[in-house]
């Protein structure tokens, strides 16, 4: 596998990365992180100098659940599965199919991370990490997720081309907006299909087919190649929008046009 691309255009090793620069990056964001609390504490003293036993006992639990699960589930989430360490050391954090972290995923590692990381001091997360052959900790399993090295930012873009047997249908058929995670898996498989192992380009063409056939009525011929129907799919959708955008700016010029064309001081008779 040479590599996988992202959504937005960075290349990414799709060897795992090693247990010893997750924890360096793990180093890195707990030196963040213990700034941060410092800070805060600092802020937290000053605005409430006064606050009493029971109000303390509140925001030492907020503050726990914030550190703790909320923000690396806001983090991971926001920015696909790169903290401050992690961006210094070059890595990220991708589901298994190479796809960014969603809310979901990023929950279930922080969840699982109030054991192995913060109960355990990580020596759960680095032992797992070293005997799991992708590098995974515990979070990674259950959540199906992995760490990989970012390799460049290179933009990438697969010119996919109608199947000439399939334009007729593509064109009168009720293509849905594809989800952007799902139009990048299909746009990246179809880019890399020379290069995948025959099994796994079956299957996956097979499951990708599965997955796009819920936004196109009617389905394709029967006996339709998946990898043709796939192509399909996203020419048409490209055309259709290009289409679009080119309708859109042909009525903005016109209506700009029929404004300069009225008389001074006659009023637009849209208002």
């Amino acid at each position: 596998m040479d590599g996988i691309l992202t959504g937005e255009g960075v290349l990414l090793d799709a060897r795992p990365t090693s247990a010893a620069t997750r924890l360096l990056a793990a180093l890195l964001d707990l030196l963040v992180l213990g700034v941060g609390v410092l800070v805060l504490f600092v802020a937290l003293g000053a605005l409430v100098p006064d606050a009493s036993e029971e109000v303390g006992r509140i925001l030492g639990v907020v503050l726990v659940v914030t550190i703790t699960v909320a923000l690396p589930t806001t983090v991971d989430t926001l920015t696909r599965g790169r903290s401050l360490g992690k961006l210094a050391t070059g890595i990220r954090v991708v589901r298994d199919d190479g796809g960014p972290l969603v809310f979901r995923q990023s929950l279930i590692r922080a969840l699982v991370g109030l054991v192995e990381l913060w109960l355990t001091l990580g020596t759960v997360a680095l032992i797992c990490s070293i005997v799991h052959p992708q590098g995974k900790r515990v979070g990674d399993i259950l959540a199906g997720t992995y760490a990989v090295r970012v390799r460049g930012a290179a933009k990438v873009r697969t010119p996919v081309t109608m199947p000439p047997q399939l334009a007729g249908w593509a064109h009168s058929a009720d293509l849905a907006r594809l989800p952007d995670g799902l139009a990048l898996s299909v746009r990246q498989f179809l880019g890399r299909v020379a290069s995948l192992h025959p099994a796994s380009r079956v299957q996956l063409g097979s499951q990708l087919t599965t997955e796009v056939q819920r936004y196109v009525n009617p389905l394709p011929p029967l006996g339709t190649h998946p990898e043709a129907f796939l192509a399909a799919v996203l020419a048409e959708r490209r055309e259709r929008e290009v289409t679009a955008r080119l309708r859109a700016g042909q009525r903005d010029a016109a209506e700009s046009s029929q404004l300069h064309r009225l008389p001074h001081g006659v009023p637009d008779p849209a208002n």
